[in-house]
C-alpha cells in the first residue's frame, strides 16, 4: 500500500513541475503520462500554438529522458528516422561499413506533423512502435526503454497531407484533441509571456523509475465485470456484431480492433494508479474510452452526410454500454 501512494504521488509530482511550463492542457498532460506508463504512443491533434511541442520538451527535462524532433516533411526519407549505413575509413586506409543511428534513437520522439510525410515514410516508424527495434540491412537495433512517440497533426491544414494508414494510426495508444485553452488560462498564458521569468525545472523521475511504475501499472487488479465492459465496449463499435450499438449498425464502417479492448485496460490501470487505487473501475475505463477509440473505429458514408463525427457517436455507445453494465449488476 505505501508503494502505491508513494507512486501516486511520484505522478502527482511530475503533473505538477510539467504544469510550471504548461498552462490549460491538464488532460492533454494526463493522457501523455498514461500512454508513457502504459508503453504506448500518442498522437495529438490540434492547431498551431496550442504547446505541443513545448509539451514534449518539458516532459524530457522533468523526466530526465534523451528527446529528439523529427520534422516531417514531403521530401524526408526513412533513413532521415532510423538511420543509415555510412563508409568509415580508419588511419590505415581500410574502409568498413558503420551504422550512424537517427533521430528515432531517442527515448521521447517528437514526430512533429506527421502526416506530411509520404506513406513510405511514415511506415519507417511502424516497425520501431511496435516491435521497439530498428532493422538494418540484416542487423537488428534495439531501442531503448522507456519509449514514446508523440506525434501531432494539424487538422487544418489537409492540402498536401498523406492521412495516416489505419494500421499505423492502431500503434497508437491514444488519440488526443489538443483544445484552446479557457479565458482564465489563456490570461495566465499571456501574464507569463510578459514577465518572461525563466522557469527552473527539476527532474522528478528517470528511466529506470518510470519503468518501476510501469510494473506497478500491471499490478493494478482487473475484475472480471469490469474486463467485460471493456470486451462490449470494444464489441459495441463493431457493426457485424450481433451486441453492436444501433448507431454503429447505422453510421460506422469498422469498429475497433481487439488492440482496443486491451489499451482499455492498459490505460485504465495506469489512471487508476495515478488516482492512488490499486484496481480498475468502469469509471476509469469510460474516462479513456474517447481518446483510446476515437482512432479505431472508421465512419461511413451516411455518417458524414449526417454529420456525425467520432465525438458525436462514441459518447452515445458509451452510454448504452454503460447502462446495460449497470443492468446486469
Amino acid at each position: 500500500m505505501s508503494d502505491l501512494s508513494a507512486a501516486t504521488q511520484r505522478i502527482k509530482t511530475v503533473t505538477d513541475e510539467i504544469g510550471k511550463i504548461i498552462v490549460g492542457q491538464d488532460e492533454v498532460v494526463q493522457g501523455v503520462l498514461i500512454c508513457l506508463l502504459g508503453g504506448g504512443h500518442v498522437l495529438l491533434e490540434g492547431v498551431p500554438g496550442l504547446g505541443k511541442t513545448t509539451l514534449l520538451r518539458t516532459l524530457s527535462r522533468v523526466l530526465h529522458l534523451k528527446y529528439s524532433r523529427i520534422q516531417f516533411t514531403p521530401d524526408l526519407m526513412p533513413a532521415d528516422i532510423v538511420g543509415s549505413m555510412i563508409l568509415d575509413s580508419d588511419a590505415s586506409g581500410s574502409k568498413s561499413f558503420r551504422f550512424q543511428a537517427g533521430p528515432i534513437f531517442s527515448n521521447l520522439v517528437l514526430a512533429d506533423e506527421i502526416n506530411r510525410a509520404t506513406p513510405k515514410t511514415q511506415s519507417a516508424l511502424l516497425e520501431a512502435m511496435q516491435e521497439r527495434t530498428v532493422t538494418s540491412g540484416t542487423t537488428t537495433h534495439q531501442l531503448e526503454s522507456p519509449f514514446l512517440v508523440m506525434a501531432t497533426q494539424n487538422p487544418i491544414e489537409m492540402e498536401g497531407t498523406y492521412p495516416l494508414p489505419e494500421a499505423q494510426l492502431d500503434r497508437f495508444l491514444m488519440k488526443i484533441l489538443v483544445r484552446y485553452p479557457n479565458r482564465a488560462d489563456l490570461a495566465a498564458i499571456v501574464e507569463r509571456t510578459i514577465t518572461r521569468d525563466d522557469v527552473q525545472l527539476t527532474p522528478q523521475l528517470d528511466g529506470d523509475g518510470i519503468l518501476s511504475l510501469r510494473k506497478l501499472c500491471r499490478e493494478v487488479l482487473v475484475a472480471p465485470h469490469v474486463q467485460d465492459f471493456a470486451v462490449d465496449l470494444v464489441m459495441a463499435t463493431q457493426p457485424d456484431q450481433s451486441q453492436a450499438h444501433p448507431l454503429a449498425k447505422k453510421y460506422i464502417r469498422y469498429g475497433s480492433s481487439p488492440r482496443g479492448a486491451q489499451s482499455l485496460v492498459e490505460c485504465g490501470r495506469v489512471l487508476a494508479l495515478m488516482k492512488g487505487r490499486a484496481h480498475l473501475s468502469i469509471d476509469d475505463i469510460s474516462q479513456v474510452a474517447q481518446s483510446v477509440l476515437r482512432h479505431r473505429v472508421i465512419l461511413n458514408f451516411d455518417a458524414h452526410a449526417d454529420g456525425h463525427t467520432t465525438e458525436t457517436i462514441l459518447p452515445e455507445i458509451l452510454k448504452g454500454v454503460t447502462s446495460q453494465a449497470a443492468a446486469t449488476r
